[in-house]
């Protein structure tokens, strides 16, 4: 095995232990045998645990941050915002371990974190958008941020519950939470 394919075992051995056990759960001793090499072969790729875990969790908000950025181009209709819904539950669907590992040791509300540090990111592209919505409907757009962190919210804990549940299908829940969100939108009231 080269180096590098020694490196992305390890990176995804670790991946898959991070996100079953977390951090503190998860030893280099259980990463090495799993990789079938000594310990000192995993400081040598990471310097540690500690390491392996910070390239881990790069590697996934990358992931993530590559794909939100992607959906919020365009316009913002209804089916545009389902289809990110849609994407979003891909994302977790399709990365189930990566997306346990920023939601394991995060508050997707505390905006502390990486994942919070993430939501809130999201949730600054968001304003945007909201600030131009809360203007066509006659309302403050300075209430933007606020808005974003109500519709951010409501995907990221969606998200988690349905990683768990995996009912209905992830469509079917997108459909309903823009339904939710797009409704609630659409009936806002000029006066608040």
């Amino acid at each position: 095995m080269t180096g590098q394919e020694r490196r992305q075992q390890l990176l995804d051995i670790g991946r898959r232990l991070f996100a079953e056990r977390g951090f503190e759960g998860t030893s280099i001793e259980e990463i090495a045998a799993k990789a079938g090499v000594s310990k000192p072969v995993v400081y040598e790729h990471f310097g540690g645990k500690e390491g392996l875990y910070a390239v881990v969790v790069d590697r996934e908000v990358e992931r993530l941050t590559t794909m939100t950025t992607m959906l919020f181009e365009g316009n913002h209709s209804r089916p545009k915002f389902e289809a990110a819904a849609v994407a979003l539950l891909r994302y977790i669907e399709d990365n189930a371990d990566g997306f346990r590992i920023l939601v394991r040791d995060s508050n997707p509300g505390s905006g502390g974190g990486t994942y919070g540090t993430l939501l809130s990111d999201i949730a600054g592209q968001v304003e945007y958008i909201m600030a131009d919505f809360l203007k066509s409907r006659g309302r403050d757009p300075k209430l933007a941020p606020m808005y974003s962190q109500m519709l951010v919210g409501m995907v990221a804990f969606t998200g988690q519950w349905w990683l768990d549940a995996r009912k209905p299908e992830l469509e079917q829940v997108a459909a309903n939470m823009i339904d939710l969100a797009w409704n609630g939108l659409s009936q806002l009231d000029a006066q608040a």
